[in-house]
């Protein structure tokens, strides 16, 4: 190539065993330039990121920064060459301050804490135009705060290229919006930006070109002035995508499941839901936005009956359910499939087989003391076939299958259980599109089958369109339940950060009205809203 780049790849291939997760791949970057790394999930983006920033060694190929051929054998290496990368999981102490994150890694002789430290990080904090405490201790920090220490943290190293692996994963809009306007200011300073992610809008808005791969492949280059979302999904597919998430129109049924006046501790005592009501209606899809931390998760496993709840009700039929067992709860006659966050270590038994892993679910009907295992074979096929999961055979291990894959088994089995409500929280976090779509499929069929949905979700393009009804909790608290079609995504934002207090206006909560004739036609209540 004529032109020289801040980082240019020729040719390198990585291989696992007997695995090959990169193959001849070329990359380029400039100068001054924001480029967007896109490929499905297990395409091998990050092995090549991990590559340059000396995580990984390549079995062959040449790794040139600014035109001369450099070994990176250690993230040191990549340091001395001026790369950071920004890791989707944060490497921070948290009991340490922001500044002494940054001072660990200092190689000075005679290297003692000063105070002159924290004037050096406000220094640079101020520069790009961030916006940090340097005295404040990680663990009081919020989500954007750790992404904003850890891209500050390779800025103060000198890193002249960096790499962003999912960087908006748990941002609010406004905060994305900061960070995509401090890396434009990076990007005028001269730094080269490579940023790896799953969210076709922001790569239109942010990056300048879009390199694509497939299957350990690289694919092409394109620039983004000069393609389309469609495009884009087609070239990291292989084949034509449809983008639009449906919103089936059906007819609500009276609500499945009430909570009222909820309040649940996390795992430290303090309280992570404060007083919420709502209720999940039969052939609905209820959204759960909010900043990651707000008491999403301890929400879902209090209403699978997996926490314990402070005070409250969750009322079914009449009935409180709060208290009981998973068992019990089935018992009275609501069947719940709660999809969790974590999958491989709460939702599946990783070291299981695929068929194993369905038995999970119902070992306890067997009439003798032998599991039926050909039921559980008919089913883990069944799921195989009807959701496209792709696996050796139905006896693998669902740790080796990819991260979509494992999506598939787990909401497959839930979904062949007969549920009448579905809890999920995130359950496309880190897939990538046709994985994606795929699950909101399999949601909406659900909910045109009458089931009644809770989904907790990040990206709030995705819940606009797919959810019926959107519930803010900021800090355990309810900022408003508001319809999706009427509402947009700044306005959901500053109810994420507390901003805008909607709960009063767009109340959801059936303690309002008179319950107890409203549920007769709860179809009533639509008309009222």
């Amino acid at each position: 190539m004529a032109e020289q780049y801040a980082i240019e790849m020729r040719g390198i291939t990585k291989t696992f065993g007997s695995t090959v997760a990169n193959k001849n791949v070329d990359l380029a970057v400039k100068n001054g330039e924001i480029l967007a790394l896109l490929g499905e999930n297990g395409s091998g983006k990050t092995t090549l990121m991990n590559m340059l920033s000396g995580i990984y060694k390549p079995d062959s190929g040449s790794i040139f920064v600014d035109g001369k051929e450099v070994t990176i054998d250690s993230p040191e290496d990549a340091k001395r060459l001026g790369i950071g990368m920004v890791h989707q999981h944060f490497k921070l102490v948290d009991v340490f301050s922001a500044a002494d994150n940054i001072w660990m890694g200092k190689e000075k002789p005679g290297f003692a804490l000063s105070k002159k430290r924290y004037k050096e990080i406000d220094e640079i904090t101020k520069k790009f135009g961030f916006e940090l405490d340097p005295e404040k201790k990680v663990y009081n920090m919020a989500v954007s705060e750790k992404q904003t220490l850890e891209i500050i943290k390779v800025l103060y190293y000198g890193a002249k290229i960096i790499i962003l692996d999912e960087p908006t994963a748990v941002l609010t809009v406004q905060e994305i919006e900061r960070l995509f306007g401090v890396l434009r200011r990076m990007k005028e300073e001269g730094h080269a930006i490579i940023i790896i992610t799953h969210k076709l809008n922001e790569v239109m808005d942010i990056s300048d070109r879009v390199a694509i791969m497939r299957k350990g492949e690289y694919i092409t280059t394109v620039n983004t002035a000069e393609t389309s979302e469609q495009e884009l999904t087609e070239w990291m597919v292989g084949r034509k995508v449809d983008l639009n998430i449906d919103r089936p129109v059906v007819e609500t049924t009276r609500p499945l499941l009430e909570v009222r006046d909820l309040t649940i501790n996390n795992d430290e005592g303090a309280t992570a839901i404060d007083n919420v009501s709502f209720y999940i209606r039969g052939g609905e899809i209820l959204g759960v936005a909010g900043i990651a931390g707000c008491g999403q998760k301890e929400l879902c496993e209090a209403i699978a009956g997996l926490r314990p709840i402070v005070s409250g009700q969750m009322i079914h039929k009449g009935d409180n359910i709060v208290g009981l067992t998973p068992k019990a709860i089935l018992e009275k006659g609501i069947s719940m499939s709660f999809i969790p966050e974590d999958r491989l270590g709460m939702g599946l038994a990783p070291s299981m087989s695929i068929i194993d892993n369905m038995l999970l679910k119902k070992y306890r009907d067997s009439k003798g003391p032998f599991v039926d295992r050909k039921t559980g074979r008919e089913d883990a096929e069944r799921v195989i076939k009807e959701l496209e999961v792709v696996t050796p055979s139905a006896e693998t291990p669902v740790r080796r299958l990819s991260g979509g894959n494992v999506q598939k088994v787990l909401l497959g089995r839930e979904i062949k259980a007969g549920p009448n409500v579905i809890v999920t929280a995130y359950p496309v976090r880190g897939l990538d599109i046709n994985s994606s779509y795929t699950i909101y499929d399999i949601l909406n069929k659900q909910k045109t089958e009458g089931v009644g949905i809770l989904f907790v979700g990040e990206d709030l393009d995705v819940m606009l369109a797919l959810c019926d009804k959107i519930m803010v909790l900021c800090h355990g608290k309810v900022m408003g339940v508001v319809h999706a079609h009427k509402t947009n995504k700044e306005e959901l934002g500053l109810m994420m950060t507390g901003t805008l207090d909607l709960s009063e206006k767009y109340a959801d909560k059936p303690a309002g009205f008179a319950r107890d004739t409203l549920f007769e036609d709860g179809n009533k209540k639509e008309e009222q809203e």
